[in-house]
């Protein structure tokens, strides 16, 4: 299989396999007027399966939505045909508008307007809590 190199835009690597889709989905890819690359089930010697996403252009991305889904994403941002950045995700410390309070008696069921804010409470098992109402996250 042959996918072109991109001159300027950003490459996703190390997505967990089967969790391509999910990102395309969540950081709303398909909105986007550039060409996108996505590639599932590629080997890979440090995880033996993973997805890719290539974008070609350079637009805005919320690193706390790819952090969140898959942590152990890494972003490259390609100008001139060259890495000039390359950032490892891992878990965010907070997360905002990504997931909703589950919890009727939260603040954020009435208070419509209020944004639904989490912060990781247990890295190791991935538990985020409502930083209202402190319930788990689901």
């Amino acid at each position: 299989m042959l996918v072109n190199p991109i001159k300027n835009g950003i490459v996703l690597d190390h997505i967990t396999a089967g969790r391509g889709m999910e990102l395309y989905r969540i950081l709303k890819l398909n909105e986007l007027s550039c060409p996108i690359a996505i590639i599932t089930n590629a080997c890979s010697l440090k995880m033996d399966r993973k997805d890719i996403i290539k974008i070609d252009g350079n637009v805005p991305l919320d690193l706390d939505i790819i952090g969140y889904v898959d942590p152990g994403v890494t972003v490259s941002t390609i100008e001139d045909g060259d890495v000039s950045q390359r950032i490892h995700l891992k878990l965010p410390e907070q997360i905002t508008g990504v997931i909703r309070c589950k919890n009727p008696r939260c603040i954020t069921s009435v208070e419509q307007e209020l944004p639904h804010t989490f912060r990781l409470d247990d890295p190791e098992n991935r538990v985020y809590r409502c930083i209202y109402c402190e319930s788990k996250a689901k």
